[in-house]
């Protein structure tokens, strides 16, 4: 399985359910609370020119209609995890994070 499967699996555990989207397209019907991330940056190390380390960031955003979820709580606690910001969309508390991972 690879790193962004290993992701999938995490989150959705997380979450405590299958609803968690990577790259979400706009055809499916999206059930909350939800977790959707997609790939953002790909950051690379370098020695001697050559890239040693290659690691990928994602945005991950989780979605709930209460606001006193505990799930962001449980996605902020993972390592390499920062909280961005959060915001209200019709009645949709969103909260985002960047996942080196």
């Amino acid at each position: 399985m690879g790193p962004r499967l290993q992701l999938q699996t995490l989150l959705e555990e997380l979450l405590g359910s299958s609803h968690v989207y990577f790259q979400a397209p706009s055809n499916i019907l999206i059930r909350y609370p939800c977790i959707v991330y997609a790939r953002d940056r790909m950051i690379n190390h370098y020695a001697d020119n050559t890239p040693y380390v290659h690691t990928k960031r994602y945005q991950v955003t989780v979605i709930d209609q209460n606001p006193d979820s505990a799930i962001p709580d449980r996605i902020g606690q993972l390592p390499l995890c920062t909280f961005l910001r959060h915001f209200v969309t019709e009645g949709l508390h969103h909260d985002v994070y960047t996942l080196y991972f």
